[in-house]
């Protein structure tokens, strides 16, 4: 009897251990390794979810870039993205009418989310389609009046709105996004780079590796958590040459690496 005690006290350290060891690696030192900002220091202190209105966490930030107002404004425009018009009864009327009737809006109106207690400064989207149910589009906050160069840094969430439904969590009428964030924001940095748009790249810390996000809608979303960075052309000149990626250190690279393997191999 008092064999079979000692037996069941040790399995239950190895297991109280085990959970220590998943807890400490899981929550504290992989999270730690693989957060970089050495870029744009600044950043890193700052959260990297935005929330709905209720206080709900939203989609993830993934994407941001370096310049002043009115450069984002023409890299933007440069690189085929429309700015969002702002939510009245006119144009939720005008979007509805899109949908409904499979008629363009290019530049329909997002639902707000904020960040740090504020709504989105700028909105930009890009048409996939005759109408407003399906489009990339990205939401933008000024999250530094000064970064590392003296300019301005924004971040922003991207993804791709697949349809028109009902919320999972409020049952209102809302878009529904696709679940792969990583392949929007790579939309983006590409159509900037090839309007000759950035400087450089550069990559930080997001919301780490997530396989099974869910948005402030319910939508599932999928990321290997990282911020990809445009360093924008001052005053729209537009750049000939291709833009300097200033590369990650190698442990993040070795993380993404696997990462991409694991979510592949998930998402088929």
């Amino acid at each position: 009897m008092t064999k079979r005690l000692s037996s069941g006290r040790r399995w239950l350290f190895v297991l109280a251990a085990a959970a220590v060891l998943y807890l400490a690696l899981a929550y504290v030192v992989l999270p730690a390794l693989w957060s970089h900002h050495e870029h744009e220091p600044g950043l890193a202190s700052l959260p990297m979810v935005t929330r709905t209105s209720t206080g709900i966490p939203g989609d993830a930030l993934n994407v941001g870039l370096v310049g002043s107002n009115e450069d984002v404004l023409r890299a933007m425009h440069a690189a085929g993205w429309f700015p969002a018009d702002p939510i009245t009864l006119r144009t939720s009327v005008e979007i509805v009418g899109s949908v409904v009737l499979d008629r363009p809006y290019h530049d329909a109106p997002v639902s707000p989310l904020f960040y740090d207690g504020k709504k989105e400064q700028l909105a930009f989207e890009k048409p996939d389609g005759r109408s407003a149910d399906k489009r990339h589009h990205v939401r933008l906050w000024l999250v530094l009046e000064k970064g590392t160069e003296g300019r301005p840094v924004w971040l922003g969430s991207v993804t791709f709105d697949r349809g028109v439904g009902l919320s999972h969590d409020t049952g209102q009428v809302t878009h529904h996004i696709a679940p792969d964030i990583d392949a929007e924001r790579d939309l983006l940095m590409h159509d900037l780079q090839e309007a000759g748009m950035v400087q450089t790249f550069f990559q930080i810390s997001g919301t780490g590796p997530t396989l099974f996000g869910r948005n402030g809608e319910g939508d599932p979303y999928y990321t290997d958590g990282e911020i990809d960075v445009a360093n924008l052309v001052v005053d729209g000149v537009k750049r000939t040459e291709p833009p300097e990626t200033l590369p990650p250190p190698p442990l993040i690279v070795l993380k993404d690496q696997i990462w991409h393997g694991v979510s592949n191999a998930v998402s088929r």
